[in-house]
This record gives C-alpha cells, sequence and structure tokens, in this order.
C-alpha cells in the first residue's frame, strides 16, 4: 500500500530529497495526481521513478532526455543448456558485432521505415535543415545501445531452462537532442543553442497540449519513441542471429514519455519517468542489477493500480550514485579513469562469479552493490502486478567502465 505525503501517493520506502522534488512538481502547472514509485530517486526537475499527471500540458523536463527509453525481452526456441559452453564465444561476439557507448555510431547503417514518417517535418518547422541533421544522426546511431546503465543481456528462466535476450535503451542523440532543443525553445532560445539544460531544483518545464510548441513537442516526442523502438527491435534481431535462434514471445515496453490516457473519466497526461505503465493485463520487463533477478510483469485490475494510475517501478532503484560507487574521473581521452569509489573491480567480480554471469564492459558504478534488491521494490506494488517470469542473467554486456555518460534522465 502507497503512503500519501504532502498529496504526493509514494510507494515503498520515501527519499526525502525525491519527495521534495515529486511536491515541487505538483505545485506547478495544472497537475491531476504526483506519485512516486518505490524505484524512485532524485532526477532532473521530475524525479526518477516519479508519475505526474497533467490535465492539458506536457512537461519536456519530465519526460527527460533518454525519450522512450524502455526495455525489450524476447523468449528464445533453445535453452541455455544449449549455449552453456559456447557462452563466453558468444558474448565477445555480441560485444564486438554491437555498438556500445556514448557518440557510438552503428557499424552498418539501417535504412528503416521510420525515416519517411511525417513527424520529421516538425524540425524543418522549427529551422531550415535540422531534419536532416538529426536524420543523419538517427540512421547513424539506429540500434546502438549507448553507455550508462544501458544493457545486453542473456537470462535463463530457471523453471523452464528456456534463454531468454533482453536489452534496454532509448532514442540515443535523437532523444536527447529533441529534448535540449525543446528545453532551449521554452527559455526563447534557438533550438540547437548549448546552454546549459535542467538542474536538479528547477520547476519542471510545461507546455500546453493546445499550444504551437506542445504540439510540435509532442509529435517529435513519439518520433524519438518510434527510433527507440526500432533501435532496439534491431538490437534484439543482431542477437538472435549470433545466437542461431528464433523469438518465440516478446514484451517490449518503455518509460520516459508522456501519455494520453483516460483515467477516472478524463483525458489526461501522464508522464512517466522511469516509471512503467502497468494497466491491467498489460506486459512489461522490469529489470533488476547484474547480480540480481529480472522479470516480466502484468498490471492487475485492483483500485490500488488504478490509485497508481496504472504505473509501477522500471528497475530496482539505485542506492549509490555513480560517483560514491566508481569515483571520480580523472585524465584525458584515452587516459580517463575513475578513482576514489567505495566498490573495488574485485568485489564486483566475486559478486558475479558467485551468482553465475559472465560480464563484457560494465563497470563498479552499474555493480550489484549499488542497486536495490528488486523483490524489494516489487514487494512494494504487489497489489498492483503480478510476476510471470522471473529471469535469472547468465550473460551482460555493456558500455566498458571508463565511457563517461552525458545523458541526462
Amino acid at each position: 500500500m502507497y503512503k500519501t505525503i504532502d498529496g504526493v501517493r509514494v510507494w515503498g520506502d520515501p527519499l526525502e530529497n525525491a519527495v521534495e522534488q515529486a511536491v515541487r512538481c505538483s505545485q506547478h502547472g495544472d497537475v491531476v495526481q504526483t506519485l512516486l514509485m518505490a524505484d524512485h530517486h532524485k532526477g532532473y526537475s521530475q524525479p526518477v521513478g516519479g508519475v505526474v499527471v497533467y490535465d492539458g500540458q506536457v512537461s519536456p523536463s519530465g519526460v527527460g532526455y533518454d525519450i522512450a527509453c524502455g526495455n525489450k525481452a524476447v523468449r528464445t526456441n533453445i535453452t541455455f543448456e544449449e549455449i552453456r559452453l559456447a557462452l563466453p564465444q558468444l558474448l565477445d561476439e555480441i560485444y564486438e558485432t554491437l555498438s556500445f557507448g556514448i557518440g557510438q555510431k552503428n557499424k552498418q547503417p539501417v535504412d528503416h521505415e521510420l525515416f519517411s514518417d511525417p513527424d520529421w517535418h516538425v524540425f524543418s518547422e522549427i529551422e531550415p535543415g535540422l531534419t536532416d541533421t538529426l536524420q543523419t544522426l538517427a540512421r547513424n546511431q539506429l540500434g546502438t545501445i549507448g553507455s550508462g546503465n544501458h544493457f545486453v543481456d542473456l537470462f535463463v528462466e530457471e523453471e523452464t531452462g528456456i534463454l531468454w535476450v533482453a536489452n534496454h535503451f532509448g532514442s540515443r542523440g535523437l532523444g536527447h537532442k529533441t529534448a535540449s532543443g525543446f528545453l532551449n525553445l521554452a527559455k526563447n532560445k534557438p533550438f540547437a543553442s548549448k546552454v546549459s539544460g535542467e538542474s536538479m531544483e528547477d520547476v519542471p518545464t510545461l507546455f500546453d497540449v493546445a499550444s504551437e510548441l506542445g504540439d510540435m513537442y509532442i509529435r517529435a516526442m513519439k518520433l524519438a519513441g518510434k527510433y527507440a523502438y526500432a533501435g532496439r527491435d534491431h538490437c534484439i534481431a543482431k542477437v538472435l542471429a549470433i545466437l542461431q535462434a528464433k523469438e518465440t514471445f516478446s514484451v517490449h515496453n518503455h518509460h520516459n514519455f508522456a501519455w494520453k490516457e483516460t483515467h477516472n473519466g478524463k483525458d489526461v497526461y501522464v508522464v512517466r519517468k522511469g516509471a512503467t505503465p502497468s494497466a491491467p493485463g498489460q506486459l512489461g520487463f522490469i529489470g533488476g542489477s547484474m547480480g540480481d533477478y529480472s522479470v516480466i510483469v502484468e498490471g492487475i485490475d485492483s483500485k490500488e493500480n488504478k490509485d497508481a494510475f496504472y504505473s509501477t517501478v522500471h528497475g530496482a532503484g539505485r542506492l549509490m550514485s555513480r560517483t560514491q560507487a566508481a569515483g571520480r574521473f580523472t585524465g584525458k581521452g584515452k587516459n580517463r579513469r575513475r578513482s576514489g569509489g567505495a566498490i573495488s573491480s574485485e568485489q564486483m567480480a566475486a559478486a558475479l562469479a558467485a551468482f553465475g554471469v559472465e560480464l563484457r564492459g560494465g563497470g563498479t558504478d552499474e555493480s550489484p552493490f549499488v542497486y536495490k534488491k528488486l523483490d524489494t521494490v516489487l514487494s512494494a506494488h504487489k497489489n498492483t502486478i503480478k510476476v510471470k517470469h522471473r529471469l535469472k542473467p547468465v550473460g551482460v554486456c555493456m558500455a566498458g567502465e571508463n565511457e563517461f555518460d552525458p545523458y541526462k534522465d
């Protein structure tokens, strides 16, 4: 059951700074309800794990920079035992074939029907030539994974022995430039201005959906969402080809988005930052850490789920910041390194070995020690979702440990 703190519905253990931020969100704009999921923590303008329901408004700062970041999970037609001995070589091939890291380009740029989507013209309405610039960036990055907590993983469903494949990433540079561009326009700055972004303490930037900026933002946001889905589809297809496996079932969902939905008989815009939609019967993949189980969940028809505006967690939630875990960056270029963190590489390697996980890339800032246990946050939402599949990671691929992630949530 949730608590209500200053009008904000809070699941799990309340984090004071995130609750304060959620209360601030509730005090600006035409807000119907503000909520915090059990994996919440402080974010930029709106908490991660935060949900703000608006009457006729959207918030580009609430949606965030990684528009439509999400997960795709696929059940394959093979078992883990069939590839167990080949796992190290398969992970090597996945890591070498796919592109991990900030600014990475797809080694073979992909053509896709979404590049003919009429909503690309929204950028030309803003600035001549902007569509071509952003399309070129998007083509080059389609299917690349990025850094931070983004991953490509192999899982075994222990109950059946079946191998699953899943990934987690979003709209890459297109999403980031879309978000920063519209935040610039809101300040009467040119779309591509190099100005500082939102601070953690800023109030949400809001657009009326009936305004020109609101309409353009929604079109651009939806386009970035389609792009994120196309990227995750392309990535999964490449992994299945490497595994010589086929998909038998899939779940594909996203967070960091503004959904137009009907709640309590009224059309509203639900801005979920790091929160997963969970309407009755709706499936979602929720990832734990690299040393914990992940799950496929289904929203249930309950009063509490209705009170949550059909929203749930998107992950386990961090216990420790990246800097706390891995230390600060020193040096430049190839000499850039983190040092002074609370978690050592040896601690991380031992934890993964004990859990039976092979890792490619990754750093101590993404180690199991920096996340809550997923079961803990799921238990706070037991009256809104049910677990359909429980997946144990066996292989994890992420960007390298010294990769700097400038893309905010």
